[in-house]
């Protein structure tokens, strides 16, 4: 394990380049983010460690960023005073680009991983907001009212679109469809809604079963991410501490995967750009934790099953398990950190299990998940 101290900053997102193995960006701020600078580290992998190779400080605190996809030196950032950055690692200082629509603090930027040319931002304001680095304002504005913690192009289509909010909803939003209809809104999935694997038997007979498919109170989701091989299934989490996936083609049967175990909040989520049932999770509770979503055990024939009427397959575990649903599992965990990990996130590179972690203890982590894995 690799470490690298983040003095005086608390990290809040962690990236590495998707065009340099060894170059890993990481947002921070100072005092927790409450108050004060923000500081934008650009750290090199190297024999003797991680160094860093450049910073960026910023008036107020990060809270994301996201490498473009068209550029392996530029890098877009979200900021607590609602503007947003772009800077050029190879310039000194100053962001070559600012814009300054969002009303409030700006908590998400990704980069549109297929056409490239855009990125989006969400924002506390109720707003997700599209952008291209070569315009002065931005292109498109998508309403959710509600603050929006995570937003994200999917990586399987230039034109669709994400977000989970306060409201405990997943929002999708697709450019082609008319604006004028809903703001290009084309699903609003509760989070909280009970995974439904009798939907064969609408009677009231399998209620008793819907608290055991993972419904709950609506709380504020956090974070959520795009299977990188199957383009149906999206994860999401937040303050109820299970991570969820849905299938957005059959947004109504609530979740197909339900992951119990985090002991406090769900800051972040990411699946494997290595493995399609493998996803690692961040967590207030000090933790990273990998877990598999069951999907590589063949539990996609017993989904089936259910929904043709066969009997159920009980799970049989007591206590937060009783929550599960999928037939996933957590496959180990990494609990170094001494304070909320805030962000995770995994190499694109190499060796299919290397990722890096920050959280609020002011340090970034490299981990290989392998070893976690193992014990």
């Amino acid at each position: 394990m690799l470490e690298f101290r983040t003095q005086g900053f608390n990290g809040y997102a962690v990236k590495y380049s998707p065009f340099v193995d060894s170059r890993i960006a990481v947002a921070s701020g100072a005092n927790f983010g409450l108050v004060g600078n923000g500081r934008l580290y650009i750290l090199g992998l190297t024999a003797k460690g991680i160094v860093a190779e450049k910073w960026f400080d910023t008036q107020d605190s990060l809270y994301d960023l996201a490498w473009a996809e068209s550029h392996e030196n530029q890098c877009v950032v979200a900021t607590g005073d609602g503007s947003i950055k772009l800077f050029d690692i190879t310039l000194d200082q100053f962001p070559v680009q600012s814009w300054q629509e969002h009303k409030r603090e700006v908590y998400a930027v990704h980069w549109n991983l297929v056409a490239k040319d855009t990125f989006c931002s969400s924002s506390w304001d109720g707003t997700i907001k599209i952008w291209s680095p070569h315009r002065a304002d931005s292109l498109v504005t998508l309403p959710t009212h509600s603050c929006t913690y995570s937003a994200s192009f999917s990586p399987h289509s230039p034109s669709v679109l994400s977000s989970v909010s306060s409201d405990s909803h997943l929002r999708l939003f697709d450019l082609r469809a008319p604006a004028s209809a809903a703001n290009h809104l084309t699903a609003s999935i509760p989070l909280h809604t009970a995974a439904n694997n009798n939907n064969h038997n609408n009677n009231g007979q399998h209620h008793h079963h819907h608290h055991h498919h993972g419904a709950m109170p609506p709380s504020e989701a956090l974070t959520h991410d795009w299977n990188k091989y199957r383009p149906q299934l999206i994860a999401a989490a937040g303050v109820d501490r299970l991570v969820r996936v849905f299938d957005i083609r059959n947004p109504s049967q609530g979740p197909v995967a339900v992951l119990p175990g985090h002991g406090y909040a769900v800051r972040k989520v990411a699946w494997s750009p290595h493995l399609g049932d493998v996803l690692l999770s961040a967590s207030y509770d000090m933790t990273c934790r990998v877990w598999t979503d069951g999907s590589a055990l063949g539990v996609d024939g017993e989904q089936q099953q259910q929904q043709q009427g066969l009997p159920e397959v009980p799970n049989g575990r007591a206590g937060a398990d009783s929550l599960a649903v999928g037939g996933g599992r957590e496959l180990g965990r990494m609990d170094r950190h001494t304070e909320f990990v805030m962000g995770v996130d995994w190499c694109l590179f190499g060796a299919e299990g290397w990722c890096a972690s920050v959280g609020w203890d002011e340090r970034l982590l490299v981990w290989d998940v392998r070893q976690v894995m193992d014990r």
